[in-house]
């Protein structure tokens, strides 16, 4: 099976991905008063930022070729399914303060957006060169430690 995607198509993706999940964790450090959420999704967002300027960079060095599909609009809806799902495309002010009520949901949300990004960023290895691969891994190493965090979050307001 051909690569169907070039990598500068799917770096996008995820740098819209990461846009996405920053802003979630904006929304959250600017909603609850708690002063250890606060600094947890603040952190977040800033790490978040700081993928968005990992992926640009790595996007900067790359060209752009010719994007092979089975048929004609697959790369969209491939875009469409992995960054337009419903849990990003909940991702607004107003949803949120309408549906995310309490630290506990916002940390469930979070789950949901770190384990996409895992998921995501090892899809996405194999789109990139040899070159760009160890940056990604580090990059999937950061998000599994946002998993680790806030799970050990939600099990402090589990209790």
């Amino acid at each position: 099976m051909p690569n169907l995607f070039n990598a500068a198509e799917v770096i996008d993706m995820g740098i819209e991905k990461e846009r996405k999940r920053r802003d979630f964790y904006g929304y959250v450090a600017d909603k609850f008063k708690e002063k250890d959420l606060k600094e947890l999704f603040s952190r977040l967002r800033d790490w978040e930022d700081t993928h968005i300027k990992k992926f640009s960079e790595i996007r900067s060095t790359l060209e752009e070729s010719e994007t092979t599909e089975f048929y004609k609009g697959e790369f969209a809806d491939y875009v469409k399914a992995t960054v337009d799902d419903l849990l990003y495309n909940q991702v607004s002010a107003e949803w949120f303060s309408k549906n995310v009520r309490s630290p506990l949901a916002a940390i469930q949300y979070g789950i949901g957006f770190e384990k996409d990004a895992i998921l995501f960023f090892n899809e996405l290895l194999k789109y990139m060169s040899p070159h760009h691969t160890e940056k990604v891994r580090e990059l999937i190493d950061e998000e599994k430690k946002h998993l680790v965090y806030l799970t050990e979050l939600k099990q402090k307001y589990s209790s």
